[in-house]
């Protein structure tokens, strides 16, 4: 019987949390669209506004295109936020191991947060490259080459490593007439320049993300290690935020705490003798989370920036091979920024903080009224 009550509350616990991170992502996921194109659509002397990047999506996609790539968002969080609670828990646990009060400092709160930021960062990777294109083609034009693909053939080469996809006749043709003035013996260089990987485009850059949006285009053309593309300044965006998250989380619940036992009598020795509303828990997270997601912005516009980048498996070999450096300072190599970037790296702030915010006190709020629905559910069935 114990053993099935305990099954019983561990499926309740699981509905309600997938529950509450899917809605929490469905209400504030035209935040994070609008985010994205303003962060990869900004340049350093013209930025992008809000206002212009939803123009474009909704000229381009309509309003559905707001909702591209949810699904890959809604899966990776689900999986993202359960690995963030987990880990964040399994810490706690640790610190108040021996204690003769669940008593947890704020700093210890901090560590647990970055800890488990790292988790969701390396779990939650994939999804968010997924989702992260997805949004970036809904903000672009597409052209059609449906009907040119019929009649064109394509280096066997090219079509292995990006199925479908056609160059671009002028910029090949450009490229061609850049080489006629040198002294060649070849008597097809045009079909010789196809066959080079690099000049797939006709121009030797890498495809747009657009047409390097499903996952088997992304393996085949970049790699399995594509998928993690961007993971130095995920990790650090997620584990600050996770420790700011839970430290400003956990400072606002006992200071709440506080509050409310100024007025009890008898005053309780411990916090878990003091019982929170539902409601002042969620506006807690949600403050928190938009805190949380202004510290750690410019860390995920960094992270953004490189997921909107094509870099095909034989130039990442090159570099390898070159032994080459990231560029930029110290702290930008360590962190992942692009010194490109340091100009638009607070671009679209505003958006996230909304999204933070709104997204954990939607998921905190609706995680605790399932949870207490289905808990007195069962206890009327019972």
């Amino acid at each position: 019987m114990d053993e099935l009550l305990r099954n019983q509350i561990f499926v309740i616990h699981t509905i309600a949390a997938a529950g509450s991170v899917t809605l929490g992502t469905a209400l504030t996921y035209p935040f994070d669209t609008v985010k994205v194109i303003v962060q990869v659509g900004s340049g350093a002397g013209k930025p992008l506004t809000a206002n212009q990047a939803l123009d474009r999506v909704r000229y381009l996609s309509g309003y559905s295109g707001l909702y591209s790539g949810f699904s890959w968002l809604a899966l990776g969080r689900i999986f993202g936020f359960g690995a963030r609670f987990g880990t964040y828990e399994i810490m706690t646990a640790y610190f108040k191991d021996g204690r003769e009060y669940n008593y947890l400092s704020l700093s210890e709160a901090l560590r647990a947060g970055m800890v488990a930021g790292v988790a969701e960062s390396v779990i939650s990777s994939p999804f968010e490259l997924m989702k992260l294109r997805e949004q970036v083609t809904s903000a672009s034009r597409v052209p059609n080459y449906s009907s040119v693909r019929k009649k064109r053939v394509v280096a066997p080469l090219i079509e292995k490593l990006l199925h479908g996809y056609t160059p671009d006749k002028k910029a090949l043709n450009y490229s061609v007439d850049l080489l006629s003035t040198l002294t060649n013996k070849h008597s097809n260089m045009t079909g010789a320049l196809e066959a080079y990987p690099w000049m797939m485009t006709g121009s030797g850059t890498p495809p747009s993300v657009c047409n390097v949006r499903r996952l088997p285009d992304i393996i085949s053309l970049e790699g399995w290690r594509s998928l993690w593309r961007g993971l130095r300044p995920g990790i650090v965006r997620d584990s600050v935020y996770g420790g700011i998250f839970f430290t400003t989380w956990q400072f606002l619940h006992q200071a709440m705490a506080d509050w409310k036992a100024i007025g009890m009598n008898p005053v309780p020795s411990i916090y878990e003798d003091i019982s929170l509303s539902p409601l002042a828990v969620s506006l807690a997270a949600g403050l928190s989370g938009s805190v949380a997601g202004a510290a750690s912005h410019c860390f995920d516009t960094a992270k953004c920036r490189s997921l909107c980048t094509v870099l095909p498996k034989f130039v990442s070999l090159e570099r390898k091979l070159l032994k080459w450096k990231r560029p930029g300072t110290r702290f930008e190599r360590f962190t992942g920024i692009h010194p490109a970037d340091r100009k638009v790296l607070f671009n679209g702030i505003g958006l996230r903080m909304a999204r933070c915010g709104i997204a954990s006190f939607v998921v905190v709020g609706s995680y605790f009224l399932t949870v207490n629905s289905l808990v007195a559910k069962g206890n009327r069935l019972a």
